[in-house]
């Protein structure tokens, strides 16, 4: 290949940018492969065509071109806190975890990085070298809210310990930012209720809500019309086609409100040796909305080759942030519920799983539990909460009755109080054979956790969460109230 002139490249880049900004990927790829070989010590290069790789649904050909990339600039921070997310996402995790040892070593200010690193160790199960990071940077920056509700997210406090007044300190200061107290909010009061302050610790958390509330407005009828739209728009599905049935790998969708149990039911079902656990995927409705409207601008869904296209990208990006080649993986994406028609006509192989649990633990938990702000925005109140889950529970109704036979429902409190049958019965659900160590999969702790649950997913079944919001059934009278006279079960 002749070399390449300064203006040449700079034109090819340009272009590629160009191409990738607009979605032409192909033609962005070529264009990088040329300024590869012209210039095969230029960090950016490779890099750039890891993230086209990505988006194709290339796994392997992502993999190598970022470690491509970071091999020529080990040293760019940029580029490493980058790859570091990227390794995790793919499941990459000595790779993510050197990642965060560069950034650690790097002049400058580590404390994110620590805490980055301390954080995925958690989900990966390693809580014991997540809490030295922890207690090492909390004697180091006391005043930092987010590292106590990071940590405490996979820690129980024991009575005693000295991060709990600590936290009491740091709460009572008058010039708290908002964002800090957010965050200082959820972790005091999970260490208050504990630790038997129960009604302290529930103040807190009330504090938290309101102020996250305050940050991220929440518009309830806004959100029933788009939901309402999404649901409007399967009504008019076409036929199944014969070749969707061919794809692969075979999604298990597991869905239900959150903290409502999904996470062990995905658990059990990723004990199975032909299952692989894919955890909050993501996909399925950032895809449905992207190729058919995005909410409200959703429109009837009647038009085979979308629906065709659709399922082929959702299987190419399965396989892709699922490691393995297992012939099923679970998605337990949330929002999965919205589309399950839509999901039931373009893959027809797949199964679905709907988690069902006392309404009042489900409120209790999800109040109780940080959010990022701006998701899961009807979380910050009480009588919002008894309207999200009323509508999800309609959804799971409708479904019930267009699709008879579908949706297999698994309530948490049967689930826990009788585990074998209940197991048993999900297992036949998803389609596979009974296989005993599903009984026991907590002993799989390969993988990561991406879920609120890193630390009770690793654990054997117990019921020590059901009916848990009896202590607190003052607190949650305006979700008792807003839940009005419709059963709990």
């Amino acid at each position: 290949m002749l070399p390449l002139s300064a203006d040449t490249k700079a034109r090819l880049m340009k272009q590629a940018a160009s191409d990738m900004a607009q979605g032409r990927l192909a033609e962005a790829r070529s264009a990088l492969q040329q300024l590869a070989l012209a210039d095969p010590k230029r960090a950016d290069i490779p890099y750039q065509l890891s993230r086209i790789a990505f988006e194709l649904g290339d796994r392997e050909t992502c993999l190598a071109e970022l470690r491509k990339a970071v091999a020529l600039a080990p040293d760019n921070p940029q580029l490493t806190r980058q790859a570091a997310e990227r390794f995790r996402h793919l499941g990459a995790s000595d790779e993510a975890l050197a990642a965060y040892d560069r950034l650690i070593a790097a002049p400058g200010n580590s404390l994110g990085a620590r805490a980055d690193k301390a954080h995925y160790l958690q989900h990966l199960g390693r809580f014991d070298e997540a809490e030295t990071i922890f207690r090492k940077l909390l004697k180091q920056h006391p005043n930092e809210a987010q590292l106590y509700r990071i940590f405490l997210g996979g820690k129980k406090l024991a009575k005693g310990d000295p991060l709990l007044p600590a936290m009491e300190k740091l709460w009572a200061r008058k010039d708290l930012p908002e964002p800090a107290r957010i965050q200082l909010g959820y972790a005091l009061g999970k260490a208050l209720d504990e630790t038997g302050q129960p009604e302290k610790g529930f103040a807190c958390v009330a504090r938290a809500n309101a102020l996250q509330r305050k940050a991220a407005p929440f518009d309830n009828a806004a959100q029933d019309r788009e939901f309402a739209t999404v649901r409007a728009a399967q009504d008019a599905l076409p036929p199944q086609s014969a070749t969707a049935s061919d794809l692969a790998p075979r999604p298990v969708f597991v869905t239900g409100m959150p903290r409502s149990g999904t996470t062990l039911v995905e658990r059990i079902l990723a004990a199975h040796s032909e299952v692989s656990a894919g955890n909050e995927l993501g996909l399925a409705l950032k895809l449905a909305y992207g190729i058919f409207g995005a909410g409200e601008q959703m429109r009837p869904i009647t038009e085979t080759a979308k629906l065709d296209a659709f399922a082929r990208r959702y299987t190419t990006l399965a396989r892709r942030d699922v490691p393995g080649d297992s012939p099923v993986i679970t998605d337990k994406s949330i929002l999965s519920y919205l589309i399950v028609g839509l999901l039931h006509r373009a893959l027809p192989q797949a199964r679905f799983v709907v988690v069902q649990r006392d309404p009042r633990d489900i409120a209790l938990s999800i109040y109780k539990n940080y959010f990022n702000t701006g998701s899961h925005r009807y979380g910050n109140d009480l009588a919002d909460i008894a309207h999200a889950i009323k509508r999800f529970r309609g959804f799971v109704a409708h479904w019930k009755q267009a699709l008879p036979g579908v949706v297999h429902e698994i309530r948490y409190e049967d689930l826990v109080a009788d585990p074998e049958p209940q197991s048993r019965a999900l297992i036949a659900a998803a389609g596979l054979d009974w296989q005993e160590a599903c009984l026991d999969f907590h002993k799989n702790t390969s993988g990561a956790v991406k879920t609120l649950s890193v630390s009770q997913a690793r654990q054997p079944i117990y019921t020590g969460s059901a009916q848990a919001w009896t202590k607190h059934e003052r607190e949650l009278q305006p979700f008792i109230k807003a839940w009005g006279d419709e059963p709990w079960d």
